[in-house]
């Protein structure tokens, strides 16, 4: 008898696998991004699991009403992770049984009005001060100099730096999309110092063993720093990522340049910097301080 429930449990469990497989030929073949695929497979695979006892050809919205409901309730997922599930389920649909499922009234209404967090450029300069290892240095320099997404870092291959143009051609990024970004030239300087000591093969940054170095590393290498220069608030790459974007603002550069150089769709995305900027370098004075001078 519990052969036979573990047969069941394992043969179920190739289902999944199948099912999931299929999926991410499928998204590789539509060219999304790594990042994209990766997050579909988790969010699909969660559903899978929820739903491991159903003939999914017949769940229906009304079902995965009931499926997000009970997230919410159970697990307080984020809007984000919310839109991210439901997006997944519907491609899978589209794919597996080419049926078009009525998911919109399931997507999150209200959009988080939270501020992407960001760091002052004396505290970029207290983290990189606390840097010695010259491959660290060189990742949390390109992260911030150029505004790189962490995936996006990890892709770059040697063949991606021009050092003529000074630019950096970022390939296949979030939505499918290449681009060009600046190249510090303090940082192309540490990156000769760096290839001449670690000498990778292929991507710029690599692991011990060859291969692309991992996310996990790049997170560690910038908590950690951030840590050692006695910044109190937890670091991450994508804070890096906001840090360039606000201070390319807070400096007068063009809205729109901005967006293009973070890779940005929408210029409503790249707007958000606009309202983060440090008040205390503006020009603009306070009213208040206008009551007093005259």
């Amino acid at each position: 008898m519990v052969f036979i429930f573990l047969s069941m449990i394992t043969a179920t469990q190739h289902k999944i696998n199948d099912l999931l497989e299929e999926f991410v030929k499928h998204l590789i073949m539509q060219r999304y991004a790594n990042a994209t695929v990766k997050a579909y497979k988790l969010s699909l695979a969660k559903f899978l699991y929820a739903f491991r006892r159903y003939d999914l050809a017949t769940v229906d919205e009304q079902n995965i009403f009931n499926y997000i409901n009970h997230l919410i309730s159970t697990e307080s997922i984020s809007p984000s992770f919310q839109k991210q599930i439901l997006s997944a389920i519907d491609k899978f649909y589209k794919f597996k049984y080419h049926k078009s499922l009525a998911l919109k009234s399931l997507y999150p209404k209200r959009k988080s009005k939270s501020l992407p967090k960001y760091l002052s450029q004396s505290d970029i300069k207290k983290i990189l001060n606390k840097i010695d290892n010259i491959k660290h240095k060189c990742i949390v320099k390109l992260l911030y100099g150029s505004g790189l997404r962490s995936q996006e870092l990890l892709d770059l291959k040697i063949s991606d730096i021009d050092a003529e143009t000074m630019v950096l051609n970022i390939r296949n990024s979030k939505g499918a999309k290449d681009r060009f970004v600046m190249l510090s030239q303090d940082v192309l300087i540490e990156l000769r110092h760096y290839y001449k000591e670690y000498k990778p093969k292929d991507f710029l940054f690599e692991g011990q063993t060859g291969g692309k170095y991992s996310a996990k590393s790049v997170q560690n290498i910038v908590r950690k720093s951030a840590v050692r220069a006695g910044i109190t608030k937890r670091v991450t790459p994508h804070m890096l990522r906001h840090s360039f974007a606000t201070h390319l603002v807070e400096n007068g550069v063009d809205i729109r340049y901005v967006q293009e150089l973070l890779g940005h769709t929408s210029i409503k995305t790249t707007q958000i910097y606009t309202h983060i900027t440090d008040a205390t370098k503006s020009k603009i004075k306070s009213p208040l301080d206008l009551l007093y001078t005259r």
